[in-house]
């Protein structure tokens, strides 16, 4: 599956970032699709594979074992990567669940991926190389700590690495790389080890 593009002559002539917002705040999208902004236009990404599903059920249920009390781990929240003006919707994202609480009730807005302690991708066929390049330039230049990428489709074979201690050039300084069935630690606050071989490849 592939991402689809929602064009129109504004976002193409290249109008600022306020436009291309309050365009995603009106769309009305698709059950189980979501909409993201990437390189001045909105993408409409399609419903992910049930093994998809799967493994961010399994990963979310880790994290849950640990977690202290002021964080939570949100699905379909939309994130706002102010340096590139980017806007995603992670697998999963985990933040202090008081920013979440003191959101505008009546906007839309995304949150600041720069407030994120761990965002988590798992890549689809559609989706692995934008997963692998741009998220993770994106994310290292909000400087997200914590970059968890589950790639069902890496060369070598179904890998899950996570990303740490991120650069402004938009690169991250420490990556651990594991094959699926074998542990990955994630380190505090989260203090939980990931049991990749649960993972349906």
């Amino acid at each position: 599956m592939t991402a689809a593009m929602v064009e129109n002559d504004q976002a193409s002539e290249g109008r600022p970032w306020d436009y291309l917002l309050q365009t995603w705040r009106e769309l009305d999208v698709p059950e189980g699709w979501r909409a993201e902004i990437d390189e001045g236009q909105i993408v409409l990404v399609p419903p992910p594979h049930a093994h998809h599903n799967g493994i961010a059920a399994k990963v979310q249920r880790r994290l849950y074992r640990d977690l202290p009390e002021e964080l939570e781990i949100y699905q379909t929240l939309g994130i706002h990567v102010a340096p590139l003006d980017k806007l995603y919707v992670p697998d999963l994202v985990v933040m202090p669940s008081e920013l979440i609480d003191a959101a505008d009730p009546e906007s839309s807005d995304p949150m600041d991926a720069s407030d994120a302690l761990l965002i988590v991708e798992i890549t689809s066929k559609g989706n692995a190389r934008e997963d692998r390049t741009k998220k993770y330039r994106a994310y290292a230049r909000a400087a997200v700590p914590m970059y968890l990428l589950i790639d069902r489709f890496d060369t070598r074979g179904a890998m899950a690495t996570l990303f740490t201690e991120p650069n402004e050039d938009g690169t991250y300084k420490r990556s651990d790389a594991v094959p699926f069935g074998k542990p990955l630690l994630l380190p505090e606050p989260f203090g939980t080890t990931l049991l990749t071989a649960d993972f349906p490849a």
